[in-house]
């Protein structure tokens, strides 16, 4: 069985990478000196949005021995006219053939989907049958450039008003049990659950069998808050109990996590959501997600030789 492969996404540089305050090129520059396989890219990253102009910053990427196999991609199915529902499908199109001519050797390449923002007035049976009818166009787009679309249990886009239409595992579960494709499955997010009030250990559990990609990430308590504070939040907004910290040393159980992908034969991406509180974190992450890959997937977790 092979192990996952591990990517990095720059969290702590989103806003200045999507802004250009930061260089695409920079940031693979430092990625390349961490021990992963690769990193996970995000549409407004990229300076010009061209084919030509993206192959090239994925051969950049690749010079330093970087894979990309993750897109970032954050379709909004919830727009209430269908000729807007119609753009978005069309924007993932676009990614989903970005994706198809990057170079991923022997390993699944995906484009992320969400369901779009909760918007006032919207029903949950006009929301879920927009985002099924969008996903399912979709599919015969991502077998033909042989890219999976991956659902993720997500709270809100950061370039979004409102939050996800699916953040709460009702809405969620709905939608991903209503499509059927080898080219559809999940985008496991941990903190995400916790995030909505969830038990990511139990959403793992009910879907380990179509989790394809993982985001890795952590969250701690706030000075003065304690574990009560979290259990009595709605899932509204934002636990203001909870903060971004290096994985592994806060309120997500990775041994349980570790071990439920292990005996799944998971083989995909995990793809680290750190840097907010600066490289050194990163870095630190990275280093406690070697040591949980080599100790769950043992020799076949090294990372790729750079040289």
């Amino acid at each position: 069985m092979n192990a996952p492969g591990l990517l990095a996404f720059p969290k702590g540089y989103f806003d200045d990478l999507c802004e250009g305050k930061r260089s695409i090129l920079s940031w693979i520059d430092e990625a390349s000196e961490l021990e992963i396989d690769g990193i996970e890219m995000y549409p407004h990253f990229y300076p010009k949005i061209s084919q030509r102009e993206i192959a090239e910053i994925h051969d950049y990427a690749r010079s330093k021995k970087l894979l990309v196999p993750m897109m970032c991609t954050s379709p909004d199915f919830t727009k209430p006219r269908k000729e807007e529902r119609e753009k978005e499908i069309d924007q993932m199109r676009f990614w989903i053939e970005v994706m198809g001519k990057t170079d991923v050797p022997g390993r699944i390449k995906t484009c992320r989907v969400l369901s779009g923002q909760r918007r006032p007035g919207i029903s949950r049976s006009d929301g879920e049958s927009w985002v099924i009818d969008a996903i399912e166009k979709l599919i015969p787009c991502a077998e033909e450039n042989e890219v999976h679309l991956v659902m993720e249990n997500h709270y809100k886009d950061g370039r979004w008003e409102y939050p996800e239409f699916a953040q709460f595992p009702d809405v969620y579960e709905d939608i991903v049990d209503s499509i059927h494709s080898k080219w559809f499955g999940i985008n496991f997010d941990p903190s995400n659950a916790l995030v909505s009030g969830q038990d990511p250990i139990e959403l793992l559990k009910r879907f380990r069998n179509r989790v394809l990609t993982m985001h890795a990430s952590d969250r701690h308590l706030k000075p003065g808050y304690t574990v009560r504070d979290l259990e009595k939040f709605s899932g509204k907004g934002y636990p203001e109990a909870l903060e971004h910290g290096v994985i592994g040393t806060g309120l997500i159980n990775y041994d349980e996590i570790f071990r439920i992908i292990r005996d799944s034969e998971f083989s995909g991406w995990i793809s680290i959501e750190d840097g907010v509180n600066g490289h050194e974190d990163l870095v630190a992450s990275v280093s406690f997600l070697r040591g949980m890959l080599s100790k769950y997937f043992g020799e076949n977790a090294t990372p790729r030789k750079r040289h």
